[in-house]
């Protein structure tokens, strides 16, 4: 694991425009080609229009290295909780990362990784 996206990931948490959640999310992805990519959630009062960290950070690495990019390996982190990538985010890494891509979060205090499989085994795939 590279514990750098952790602290990247941490940094970009301490960025989000979180005023109705508190939930300050950030997300640091490594793609194939070597790039590193950040993000943090940014929440709307018409919450629908809310992004989550992980899908800001994606569409981010999307514009720079266009439709080709790959993710490697993934870190979220949000800053006071513990807890996964949410299900619209989990489908939106599917499409950009393979089954075998560790993502990491937080859980009892450490690092852990699931593949992509094993966060979302059903993906919706065309």
């Amino acid at each position: 694991m590279n514990s750098d996206l952790f602290k990247t990931a941490a940094a970009a948490a301490a960025k989000a425009y979180a005023p109705y959640s508190r939930f300050q999310v950030g997300c640091a992805l490594l793609t194939v080609q070597g790039n590193l990519f950040t993000g943090c959630n940014v929440e709307n009062a018409s919450y629908g229009l809310t992004i989550c960290a992980e899908r800001n950070t994606i569409f981010h690495a999307v514009a720079e290295e266009g439709p080709g990019m790959k993710i490697a390996e993934l870190a979220v982190i949000a800053l006071g909780f513990e807890f996964p990538p949410c299900g619209a985010c989990r489908q939106v890494i599917a499409e950009f990362a393979g089954p075998r891509v560790p993502i990491w979060f937080l859980r009892d205090g450490k690092p852990v990784s699931m593949t992509m499989a094993e966060l979302l085994p059903a993906s919706f795939r065309i």
